[in-house]
C-alpha cells in the first residue's frame, strides 16, 4: 500500500497548519466544529457533538456556484455584455483621440491650401448696371406683367372677394419688386465705386474691403491679432500672432495592437518641425488671401510669438519670421504639393530656427 505523508503544526490556539505531499492547508476551531482551507481550493466544514459519534461534514471545491434561477443567469449575461460595451466605448474613444490628433497635425501643415478665390475687380468695374437709370427694373417689369395677365379662376369669378384679395396681393408684389430693383441698383453702384477705387490704388478702400470681407476670418482658430497697414498701394503689411502653445500638440497619440490609446511626448525635433510648418503655412495663407483680395504686388508678413527671453528672463512678444512674398513667384507654386517650410526658399525672409530649439527673435524686414 502507498504511504501518505502529512504533518500538522499548531501555530495558535485552535489554529493548525497541515502540510501534505501535494498540498497544504489551515484549519480553525476545536472539538465539535472545525473549518479547513486547502491550497487545492477545497474547503471542509465539520460539526459534531462530542461523545455521541454524531457529526456532519460539508466539502466544497472552491469553484463558483452555478446559478439556478433565470434572473441570475440573465444578470451574468448582462454584466458580460456591459463589460463588452465599455470595452467598445473605450476603443471608440481611443480611435477618436487618435483621429483628432492626426487631423490637428494635418491641419497645421495645410492651412495654406484653403486660400480664397481671387476677386476680379476689373470685371466688377466693367459689369453693366442691372437696368438703365430712370427706367423700370427687371423684377418690377416681371411683377407688372404677372399683374396684368392674371386670369381669375372659376372660384374667383364666383366669389369676387377672393379675386380682389388676389389682385391686392399682386399689387403688393409690384411694390416689393420696385424695392428689390432699387437695392440691386444700389449694390451695383457700391461695388462699381469700390472697384474703381481699388484699381486706382486707394489705400482707405483697401482697409474698407479687408474689414468688410474679413478674408482671414476662418483662420482665427489658428492665430489671431491680425494688423494690416501700408502707405503704398503696391504692397501691404500684415502682423500675425502665432499660437504655438495651444495649436501644436505636445504628445503623439496612437492605437496599440490591442486597441488601447498610447500617448507619448513628441521629440523636440518633431515638435519644432510641426511648429515651423504651422507658422510657414499660416504665412503663405495670409499672402494668398491678400493677393486674392487686393491688386498689390507684395505682401509683407510678420509673425509674432510670445517666447522666453534669455536676456531679461521674461516672456516677450517678438518677431520670429518676417517675409516678403511677391505675387508672381507665389502664383508659380503648387500649394497642394509643397512643403510649406521648404517653400520659403523662394522668397526673401528673416528667420532664425533651430531644429531642437525652435524659433528665435529676428529683425522685422523693412519695406
Amino acid at each position: 500500500m502507498g504511504l501518505r505523508f502529512r504533518k500538522s503544526f499548531k501555530i495558535a490556539p485552535g489554529v493548525r497548519v497541515n502540510v501534505g505531499k501535494k498540498s497544504a492547508g489551515v484549519s480553525f476551531g476545536g472539538r465539535g466544529m472545525r473549518y479547513s482551507i486547502n491550497t487545492s481550493g477545497r474547503r471542509t466544514a465539520s460539526v459534531g457533538i462530542p461523545g455521541t459519534g454524531i457529526s456532519y461534514v460539508a466539502t466544497s471545491s472552491g469553484k463558483s456556484r452555478k446559478p439556478k434561477s433565470n434572473a441570475y443567469i440573465n444578470r451574468q449575461a448582462l454584466q458580460k455584455q456591459q463589460r463588452e460595451i465599455e470595452k467598445l466605448q473605450q476603443l471608440e474613444r481611443a480611435k477618436h483621440e487618435v483621429a483628432m490628433y492626426e487631423n490637428q497635425v494635418e491641419l497645421l501643415t495645410s492651412i495654406h491650401k484653403e486660400a480664397d478665390e481671387p476677386i476680379d475687380w476689373q470685371q466688377i468695374k466693367n459689369t453693366p448696371a442691372p437696368f438703365e437709370e430712370g427706367s423700370k427694373g427687371p423684377i418690377e417689369l416681371a411683377a407688372i406683367q404677372k399683374y396684368e395677365t392674371y386670369k381669375p379662376s372659376f372660384i374667383e369669378r364666383i366669389f369676387k372677394s377672393l379675386y380682389e384679395k388676389k389682385m391686392k396681393r399682386l399689387e403688393r408684389e409690384m411694390d416689393h419688386a420696385v424695392e428689390e430693383d432699387r437695392k440691386s441698383m444700389e449694390t451695383w453702384r457700391d461695388l462699381h465705386l469700390v472697384a474703381e477705387k481699388i484699381l486706382k490704388g486707394d489705400i482707405d478702400t483697401y482697409f474698407q474691403v479687408i474689414q468688410e470681407m474679413d478674408p482671414l476670418g476662418d483662420i482665427t482658430d489658428f492665430g489671431g491679432g491680425f494688423e494690416f497697414y501700408t502707405d503704398d498701394p503696391s504692397y501691404i503689411n500684415v502682423d500675425f500672432d502665432v499660437h504655438s502653445e495651444s495649436m501644436v500638440p505636445k504628445k503623439e497619440k496612437k492605437l496599440t495592437k490591442t486597441g488601447k490609446l498610447s500617448e507619448r511626448e513628441l521629440s523636440k525635433t518633431r515638435y519644432y518641425e510641426l511648429q515651423q510648418d504651422y507658422v510657414c503655412s499660416c504665412v503663405l495663407r495670409i499672402a494668398s488671401d491678400m493677393f486674392a483680395l487686393l491688386p498689390v504686388k507684395y505682401v509683407y508678413v510678420h509673425a509674432y510669438e510670445e517666447i522666453l527671453s534669455t536676456v531679461t528672463g521674461h516672456v516677450e512678444r517678438v518677431c520670429i519670421l518676417s517675409i516678403r512674398i511677391d505675387r508672381d513667384t507665389l502664383s508659380t507654386l503648387n500649394l497642394d504639393n509643397i512643403d510649406c517650410s521648404d517653400s520659403l526658399a523662394n522668397f526673401e525672409y528673416n528667420m532664425n530656427f533651430k531644429k531642437t530649439k525652435g524659433f528665435y527673435s529676428v529683425e522685422k524686414m523693412l519695406v
